[in-house]
């Protein structure tokens, strides 16, 4: 020990035995802060002597804590301690036998700000002294006997019977959505309050019809006694709906170590929620509902660190919820969130109910996905006039975006929504702005969905592919950006009509399919990137720009793997978000004794499984490794090939050979040749690991110039960062020469193998065309700019294709560096 940690505790030990309550709380206080809440071998004696003092000291002692956890700030960790040494000192049995009530209170304010309390007896006899002298329960108090209940080990048996008979609020006090709930109920009345406390016994993951049934009448009640009817009854639903996942309106006191309860829900409310979404599927359909219900499913799925989704449970039951409500805008909801969804637990619900949708409606499931997507009120292909007595709102899609405009009745275009609108047309206004935001999301699914189709071996009869696709109301805001080939011959959309490359009209046909460029030579594929530049058409997603990747010869050598993005370190949870996104299964590397498959891409209709083998990086150095034990980067290696019903490889989460498990006395099944693999396949397997490398690599951060932690990665972040050009680099270097000479600094830029430079007023500049690096005149030092999480391209004029960052980061730093006087950054600045 420390001489100074010595000191604190003789004086500690001091104080104690003069029974000063007050001046030992700020020492023993900053024990804490010198050990970071551990007491450390003589510090034992603190907590012991303490144990072991009169009752009436450790009542003042309690008192005293309780003042100066209330004095701290939220979020202080003076408040942590506080709590800490509340537990070390066994004080919940002496703070609840024969003390005054107001001890009681003292400890009662500690526990309520607590997310559990892990002392369960002690709880039920704080109760039982609180209820025999008469005193109501606070709800902030009872609601951590519920959470407890609920999560801490055993809570159920020795807690269950506690709560059962505690009077406490329908719901726990403490969240947006509850606080605004139990307002609202105090004042509607006991109808309400029945109600509500019902949706809290949403216990189970489907309701029952028992459930259902009281809810009906529940509901009726409302109606039969307080005249609110089901809109009505909806729009209160609704409202505490929008509230769920906002920040706690208590904060809790964060634990030492696990995830942050004021990021998720509060499990006692969850279920409430839960509940408050099968009731909303009782009552008549309306659009606002399956808005709301999709919100709450993603909401309930935003990840919080080291706990994973916020709480799946309420995802499974919004889409539930969805699913039981038979309208168009809830199968909608469902359809995109079925793009959009990557928790396995929250898909494999969405797959049930939209496999059972498309058995009801005796269609194949991809036709009920396509089928199930709105017009959203538009009357033609992007866009619907509508009017509000003699204003005109014009809404129109323009690329991925939705945008509203007025005219007024001069037919003289305006800024803003005219006061005549907000004024009569209030309801309408909301629903055509919410419309909007519809619009925004689902261009978003059905546009990835479109980039899934190249996979899918999807074709379409002529009729059905221009009613759901080419002449939709919203997908042909996408469809007529894309190229198609009906009955083997390539069309894309321009003026009207379907064209050939020579600019034929195509009007009639048989069987469509998707266009991708394998298969195709090089000279039909940069026609048709003329042909798209020339009508000034931008894809939504990279189609004739699209990457091809065909066989090396060093994979022929090889065989049946590919090396070519094997020995890069990855960003595990960046990497592992991006695989999800686009349909691979991946299991989190962490630093355990255990076994882990690879990345995995399953891809039936080819009767094929994609694997892309990884391993955790850093299992001896804690600064690798997340607060939950998940290591912060991978390494990767090979690309291989399996029959999809081959059995499993895995390896070590820590590292070592991946290696097949057999069981039933299996044969081993060997990787296919790679030869074997279809070109489309190959390419697109291999273009997704691409992307994976392309954005989760630590390479392509500019602040890790140093090698990242002990530098170890220093060489890699320079052959990365400034290492020759991959295939996705080459695309764009290729875009780049045709788009320079249009841009105002065209005279300041030139294309020189790897690099764009720019020729600036104090130096020269090279941008690396892959990672968008940096070098900088003279001697090619290093010049580190973070680009903003949202880079606002430059305005470059036509762009081909959308959804290219690392492009519009390259251009954003172009044009910044060829004006470098004006650059006020004093992080860039000062490198300059």
């Amino acid at each position: 020990m420390t001489p100074e940690h010595v000191q604190l505790v003789d004086e500690a030990l001091a104080l104690i035995e003069a029974e000063d309550a007050e001046r030992l709380v700020p020492e023993l206080l900053g024990l804490f802060a010198l050990t970071d809440g551990k007491w450390r071998r003589d510090g034992h004696k603190v907590a012991e002597a303490v144990y072991a003092a009169d009752t009436a000291f450790q009542a003042r002692l309690l008192h005293a804590l309780a003042t100066r956890y209330h004095e701290l700030a939220p979020g202080a960790v003076g408040r942590r301690h506080v709590v800490d040494l509340l537990n070390s000192f066994r004080m919940m049995r002496a703070a609840t036998e024969g003390q005054p009530a107001a001890t009681r209170a003292a400890l009662i304010s500690l526990i309520a700000c607590q997310d559990v309390h892990h002392d369960p007896d002690g709880l039920a006899r704080l109760v039982d002294q609180e209820l025999a002298d008469g005193r109501e329960l606070s709800g902030e108090f009872v609601a951590v006997i519920r959470r407890s209940c609920l999560t801490v080990w055993n809570g159920k048996k020795r807690l269950g019977g506690l709560v059962a008979r505690l009077d406490g609020p329908p719901v726990n006090p403490g969240e947006a959505w509850s606080d605004r709930a139990l307002a609202e109920v105090a004042e509607l009345g006991e109808d309400w309050r029945r109600l509500l406390a019902h949706a809290a016994t949403a216990t189970s993951a489907r309701p029952s019809a028992k459930w259902d049934k009281t809810g009906r009448a529940l509901i009726a009640a409302l109606d039969a006694e307080t005249g609110a009817d089901t809109d009505a009854v909806r729009e209160r639903l609704l409202s505490w709906l929008r509230r769920a996942g906002r920040p706690r309106t208590s904060p809790l006191l964060a634990p030492r170590y696990g995830p942050d309860p004021n990021a998720t829900y509060d499990p006692y409310n969850a279920d409430a929620l839960r509940g408050l979404a099968w009731l909303l599927s009782l009552l008549p359909a309306h659009p606002e509902t399956a808005r709301t219900l999709g919100a709450l499913a993603e909401t309930s799925l935003r990840k919080v660190p080291g706990l994973g989704p916020v709480n799946p449970k309420v995802a499974n039951a919004a889409v539930i919820a969805l699913a039981r409500v038979d309208a168009e805008a809830a199968l909608a909801e469902l359809a995109r969130l079925a793009t959009r969804v990557t928790f396995k637990g929250t898909l494999k619900v969405l797959n049930t109910e939209l496999d059972a949708r498309a058995q009801a409606l005796g269609l194949a499931r991809e036709e009920v996905e396509e089928l199930a997507v709105p017009a959203y009120g538009l009357t033609e292909v992007g866009r619907a006039e509508h009017r509000f007595g003699e204003v005109t709102a014009q809404l129109e899609v323009h690329g991925s975006k939705a945008v509203l405009s007025w005219r007024n009745a001069s037919g003289k275009a305006v800024k803003s929504v005219p006061a005549a609108v907000r004024r009569d047309h209030a309801d309408e206004l909301k629903e055509l702005k919410a419309a909007v935001k519809d619009i925004d999301k689902m261009l978003t699914a059905q546009s990835e969905r479109l980039d899934r189709q190249f996979l899918a071996r999807r074709t379409w009869p002529y009729a059905a592919w221009r009613e759901r696709h080419l002449d939709h109301p919203l997908v042909g805001t996408l469809a007529r950006r894309l190229l198609w080939t009906v009955d083997g011959t390539t069309v894309g959309y321009a003026h009207g009509e379907l064209r050939t490359l020579a600019d034929t009209p195509v009007t009639d046909g048989t069987r469509v399919e998707l266009w991708h460029p394998v298969g195709h030579g090089p000279a039909e594929i940069v026609a048709w990137r003329d042909w798209l530049e020339r009508h000034g058409v931008t894809q939504p997603f990279k189609q004739a720009h699209r990457e091809v990747y065909l066989l090396t010869d060093a994979e022929r050598a090889t065989g049946t793997y590919s090396n070519r993005f094997a020995a890069h370190v990855l960003r595990q949870h960046q990497f592992h978000s991006l695989a999800a996104l686009r349909g691979w299964h991946d299991k989190l590397r962490l630093a355990v004794d255990d076994e882990a498959p690879p990345a995995v891409r399953e891809l039936p209709q080819w009767g094929l499984r994609a694997e892309y083998w990884i391993t955790g990086d850093g299992g001896e150095d804690h600064d690798d490794i997340t607060d939950s034990g998940s290591f912060l980067r991978l390494r990767t290696d090979q690309v291989r090939f399996y029959p999809i019903d081959a059995p499993h490889n895995s390896a070590h989460c820590c590292g070592g050979e991946y290696r097949m498990w057999l069981r039933d006395g299996a044969d081993p099944v060997e990787p296919l040749p790679l030869t074997d693999i279809p070109p489309l396949v190959l390419s697109e397997v291999l273009r997704d690991v691409d992307l994976f490398v392309g954005v989760a690599s630590v390479g392509n951060d500019p602040t890790w110039q140093d090698g990242g932690p002990d530098g170890r990665f220093r060489d890699y972040w320079t052959s990365y960062g400034f290492g020759e050009l991959g295939v996705s680099a080459e695309i764009r270097r290729g875009l780049l020469e045709r788009l320079i000479p249009r841009l105002r600094i065209a005279d300041r830029c030139t294309i020189e193998g790897r690099f764009l430079q720019v020729r600036g007023e104090r130096h020269t500049y090279k941008i690396h065309l892959g990672s968008g690096n940096v070098l900088m005149t003279p001697a090619d030092r290093y010049l580190c700019i973070v680009p903003k999480s949202n880079p606002g391209a430059p305005q470059a004029g036509y762009l081909p294709y959308e959804g290219d960052r690392m492009l519009a980061v390259i251009l954003s730093k172009a044009m910044m560096l060829a004006d470098d006087l004006k650059i006020t950054d004093p992080t860039i600045v000062s490198q300059l």
